[in-house]
């Protein structure tokens, strides 16, 4: 079921994972890692306390998993580590940006045809109804290329 969500042409937006997290009972915020060197939006995940606090001390990316109820270190199990740069936070104190450098072959759990990891985790846009598969590249370029 999992294979066939993130590979599918077929829109199926999961409006209720606001609710499912929520219903956990875990206490956390939104977490987006963007890369620090083209601005792509790589991964949305959630941070509790422990999570944001052992980002800043490992300096990489540091997640609350929802559906397992534990910590994740991005990258721990698939070498897809995120260092973390900068840690910043919204104006309302309920989200956090992690600006980061990917240092290993991507950012999303998922790979592309080839057996690589994809560079972010928004590798699909909605074109006339349906999901599509676009270059991972941010619209706007590469500002160091």
């Amino acid at each position: 079921m999992a294979h066939e969500l993130e590979e599918s042409g077929v829109l199926n937006l999961d409006f209720e994972k606001i609710g499912s997290v929520a219903a956990t009972g875990s206490h956390v915020i939104p977490a987006v890692a963007q890369d620090i060197d083209n601005g792509m939006v790589l991964i949305l995940g959630y941070v509790n306390q422990l999570a944001l606090k052992t980002a800043i001390k490992e300096r990489v990316a540091v997640f609350w998993s929802t559906s397992r109820n534990e910590l994740w270190i991005k990258g721990a199990t698939s070498g897809d580590m995120l260092e973390l740069v900068e840690t910043r936070v919204n104006c309302e104190q309920n989200s956090i940006l992690y600006l980061v450098r990917q240092k290993g072959e991507g950012a999303c759990h998922t790979k592309d045809h080839h057996g690589k990891s994809r560079s972010t985790c928004y590798y699909r846009a909605i074109l006339n109804g349906e999901l599509k598969q676009v270059n991972a590249d941010p619209p706007w370029g590469n500002p160091n290329g």
